[in-house]
């Protein structure tokens, strides 16, 4: 801040208010990451009894009780828990790598190319996003059925990536950003040489690499809270994600939260990290397409 600025009125209520949001936001995780290493008497109040804020102990017995069962995944042992956040993660990371390939190449084929029928392709993709999820689960059912995608571990994971895979919104927000792209410098690199291919990959693809970085983020984040198609495609134990195998903590020990809490600390920590290495271009995706209007 320039030191001849002077301290408003309003910005000293700017700033608390973006303290109480941040502290509002942030509660929730605090109280899960606390939860987890409580022990069941500091969790569970009795009447009378007031909110322990602060753990009296810490106590690591239900991480130990998430990792007691245990699985093997490439011949390898480790915990169930473990093998629930390996398939959420391979889930995630594998739909946001081919959505953002598939969506940043669509995406720039409908922004900078001619061709019949750009138009009426573009208005599917538009209408389909007004598509809600629950309409189409049935047909994806039937569909990656019939591909002999759910008899399987490995196959049900599969058919979940696939249907994630062709998001609309994906190719939406790409062709928005696509439409930034000087068409002087697409002209330029064919001009001097420059195939399709390396024309997208030198000249496009850094210019949208912002748009790249925000979509990563949507796209994991979608792909991970993908929850009722989860539901429906994984059956097997050893094919469930984090989420759908706390679901089954919940309704199986309803009332042991302190195991809850533990997964869901567990499930949490890839999601802070993609946001964390994402962040910068998600920042610049975000402020561009507010420039952008």
């Amino acid at each position: 801040m320039n030191k001849k600025q002077k301290i408003t009125p309003y910005f000293v209520i700017t700033v608390i208010l973006l303290i109480a949001l941040a502290i509002f936001f942030l509660f929730p995780l605090y109280w899960i990451v606390t939860g987890s290493v409580k022990e069941k008497s500091d969790i569970i109040i009795k009447a009378g009894e007031s909110v322990k804020w602060i753990p009296t102990t810490i106590s690591w017995d239900n991480f130990a009780r998430l990792f007691k069962t245990q699985t093997k995944l490439f011949g390898v042992g480790m915990p169930l828990a473990i093998r629930w956040l390996f398939n959420s993660v391979f889930i995630s990371v594998v739909a946001m790598a081919l959505t953002c390939f598939s969506a940043s190449l669509a995406g720039y084929a409908l922004a900078k190319k001619r061709f019949w029928g750009r138009g009426f392709v573009f208005s599917l993709f538009v209408c389909a996003m007004a598509l809600p999820k629950q309409v189409i689960l049935i047909p994806l059912l039937r569909e990656m059925s019939l591909l002999h995608l759910i008899d399987t571990a490995w196959g049900s994971i599969f058919a979940v990536i696939f249907p994630v895979v062709g998001w609309p919104f994906g190719v939406f927000l790409m062709k928005q950003f696509s439409e930034g792209i000087p068409s002087s410098l697409l002209e330029a690199a064919r001009i001097d040489g420059a195939g399709e291919v390396k024309t997208f990959m030198n000249v496009a693809l850094p210019i949208i690499q912002p748009g790249i970085g925000a979509l990563a983020i949507f796209t994991f984040i979608n792909a991970w809270n993908e929850y009722p198609l989860q539901l429906i495609m994984l059956s097997k134990s050893e094919a469930k994600t984090i989420a759908l195998g706390i679901a089954g903590l919940q309704s199986e020990m309803s009332n042991d939260y302190g195991l809850i809490m533990a997964g869901a600390a567990l499930a949490a920590v890839p999601i802070i990290i993609v946001f964390l290495c994402f962040q910068k271009y998600f920042t610049q995706g975000i402020t561009m397409g507010a420039v952008k209007g």
